[in-house]
């Protein structure tokens, strides 16, 4: 499929015997993907990173219509670098298996028999679904973990839990870990020829020893190390909420870290939050965060005007 193709695929060609609404209804698709024009211009050439996760890779519809615009992506001469997380999967295996599993601070405590499980489930079966819907809708994707290449490099993560009138708590989270070092050759040489990676986020140290490692920190720091013009952040939610349950349609690196700070945000957006700081301290343009239960949303963020969920800049 050439880029023509895949511009074409996007509506309907009307022919002289359709009605007059049928033609209205051509001509409206086709003021769109000229209205496209300008962004796809801008993004053409340029690497874009994909936090892939939550109810997007549950519901079916969204599945196929993520995979879809992935590969309309690379027709039109953008660069897609998917990332992507499976707790839920996770989670249901390791109950299948009689396998307790432990949280602290949000992070999932992995010992050595949960490590198995989360590789097997996110390299073995997640990944290879993705890489296989992409395929289906016409690209060309290859799953990764951190073990191929060497391409996540990691160590074991430290938690520190503060006390009152008592030193921090350290806490062991066993085979969790974090970003060292992102081996950037991997990823350009398989987009030079025209394929879409799809990472799983399991990492090495320098000793081969395995890593679980948060979908948002890995996808952060794949797109810092890629120089990536954005990063996108699917989530379950609209975006970033104020104190009024109110969207945050755009904010500064600097209004992110004070509303970390000041405890505007709580739970999961602090991760994602921070990730979205390191990522532009790295040198990512924008990050956004966006809500993938939208069909499309990734499309509707780069190539509208409106755009949807949070947007942070430097």
């Amino acid at each position: 499929m050439t880029n023509a193709d895949a511009l074409k695929a996007a509506f309907v060609c009307p022919n002289p015997e359709d009605t007059p609404a049928a033609l209205k209804k051509g001509a409206d698709q086709a003021r769109m993907i000229i209205e496209m024009l300008p962004y796809i211009r801008e993004f053409a050439g340029r690497t874009i990173v994909i936090k892939y996760g939550g109810n997007a890779m549950i519901d079916e519809r969204l599945k196929q219509s993520f995979a879809r615009s992935v590969v309309l992506l690379k027709y039109v001469g953008v660069n897609p670098v998917i990332v992507h997380g499976g707790g839920p999967q996770i989670g249901k295996m390791l109950k299948a298996l009689n396998i307790a599993s432990e949280f602290r601070q949000g992070l999932r405590v992995t010992d050595d028999a949960t490590m198995d499980v989360v590789e097997m489930v996110l390299v073995g079966k997640v990944n290879k679904e993705i890489v296989n819907l992409i395929n289906l809708a016409g690209g060309r994707a290859v799953g990764l973990s951190g073990k191929d290449g060497m391409l996540i490099r990691a160590e074991k993560k430290e938690l520190a839990v503060n006390r009152d009138d008592a030193p921090p708590e350290i806490i062991d989270l066993g085979k969790v870990g974090e970003v060292t070092r992102i081996e950037t050759d991997v990823l350009t040489s398989l987009m030079g020829s025209g394929i879409i990676p799809v990472i799983a986020p399991v990492g090495v140290d320098e000793l081969g020893d395995t890593y679980n490692i948060n979908a948002d920190s890995v996808a952060g720091a794949v797109a810092g190390a890629m120089r990536a013009k954005r990063l996108h952040l699917l989530t379950d939610v609209p975006g970033v909420l104020d104190a009024n349950k109110k969207l945050i349609r755009s904010m500064t690196s600097t209004e992110a870290f004070q509303a970390i700070e000041k405890g505007l945000v709580v739970g999961g957006m602090i991760p994602k939050l921070q990730c979205c700081l390191e990522a532009i301290m790295a040198g990512v343009e924008k990050v956004h965060i966006i809500d993938g239960r939208v069909e499309n949303c990734v499309l509707l963020e780069l190539f509208t005007a409106c755009g949807i969920g949070t947007e942070i800049t430097r």
